[in-house]
């Protein structure tokens, strides 16, 4: 990998000397991962004009799941408690010549700025943005294999769980079981906070896991994800508890069902991240359910869980092949509850036999 991370660092580096540095300092910490290979906490990447350097404020964490810093690249500890490694960063940034310097000005806080400009008040500092993660949003094959390794995780801690008894647990002590599940599998740990949402919770996105204990007739809604090797997947499914699904859950399930499979078939490249938002929400909004639908049909994975591109109305852009995104639609009837499918998948072009899906568990409205 010593290879690939100093080729992101060198098309980085054409992007600053574009736009008239010869120098960068990454702050976030998803970049400095993107670009040295792990991202210590607390540490920065300076690219510098003679050298690019990892400097950390204590020793590199040498866990598996934190990743390995780049071989090629000096690492660099502060020599005493308390110093601030951007700061030192741009300090030696100064010392290589550097007239100007390139920040993440959307990551470092007001603070960190002026210490930056108190230290070397003579190096112009000019904004970075989002070069780094515009570069993160099409990933290479290994980027894509730890995302698949990582589904195959979540698919098998779902696939467990709608084994075991459910009824009387509570939504909390469920999300609890699939994170346990999640590591026993080989995940660095959950992608983020599990969701499992019951009965008149159920479809609500985002929904926190409470108390309340699941109820035959239930619709029960669960996301959850896996983070391998830092790569983030997202996976979403509904179910219905005990007996065999009323009408409307039927109904509702059918809608949302034929809402999420039309964004994911919208996916290719050369498509507008609106379009692919536009294929899911009509589906729902032609139902009549346009109050209730969520502000973005999908988003980009990788080393966060929600990054580029946004799949929203008012989303600019198009999508690119090779690159990883949730389509996750869902509709929450307040009082009654919802249905939310959300998959994870790789945009390819149709030679390549269209979109890869990552997340397989079935999507077939089970009564558990």
């Amino acid at each position: 990998m010593s290879e690939v991370h100093a080729a992101r660092r060198a098309r980085l580096r054409e992007r600053c000397q574009a736009s008239g540095s010869a120098s960068a300092l990454v702050s976030r910490p998803a970049n400095v991962r993107y670009l040295a290979g792990a991202a210590p906490h607390g540490a920065v990447l300076l690219l510098g004009r003679t050298e690019d350097l990892l400097l950390c404020p204590g020793p590199p964490d040498e866990r598996p799941a934190e990743g390995r810093p780049d071989e090629a690249l000096r690492v660099e500890r502060l020599p005493g408690p308390g110093g601030d490694p951007a700061v030192a960063a741009a300090d030696l940034a100064a010392g290589q010549g550097g007239e100007c310097l390139a920040v993440e000005e959307h990551h470092l806080t007001v603070a960190r700025h002026r210490a930056i400009r108190s230290v070397v008040p003579r190096l112009r500092l000019i904004d970075l943005g989002g070069a780094v993660e515009q570069l993160r949003v099409v990933k290479d094959e290994e980027e894509i294999s730890c995302l698949r390794i990582g589904a195959e995780i979540a698919d098998q801690a779902l696939g467990e769980l709608l084994e075991s008894i459910l009824v009387g647990r509570t939504e909390r002590h469920l999300a609890l079981e699939l994170e346990r599940r999640l590591v026993d599998h080989g995940a660095d740990g959950p992608a983020f906070a599990t969701s499992v949402a019951t009965g008149p919770n159920s479809g609500r996105r985002g929904h926190r896991p409470t108390d309340r204990r699941v109820e035959e007739g239930d619709f029960l809604s669960v996301c959850l994800g896996a983070s391998y090797r830092g790569y983030r997947c997202e996976i979403g499914r509904t179910f219905v508890i005990g007996t065999s699904p009323t009408d409307w859950q039927i109904e509702l399930y059918d809608l949302v069902f034929a809402a999420q499979r039309a964004g994911r078939e919208a996916l290719a490249p050369g498509v507008a991240h609106r379009d692919v938002d536009r294929a899911a929400r009509q589906v729902l909004d032609s139902a009549g359910y346009a109050e209730s639908l969520p502000a973005l049909t999908g988003h980009g994975v990788g080393l966060e869980i929600d990054e580029d591109p946004q799949l929203g109305p008012a989303a600019m852009g198009k999508l690119d092949a090779c690159v990883p995104v949730t389509v996750e639609p869902g509709v929450h009837l307040p009082g009654r509850g919802g249905v939310r499918i959300d998959d994870t998948l790789v945009v390819r072009p149709e030679a390549d036999g269209g979109p890869e899906l990552l997340t397989i568990t079935t999507k077939e409205l089970l009564a558990l």
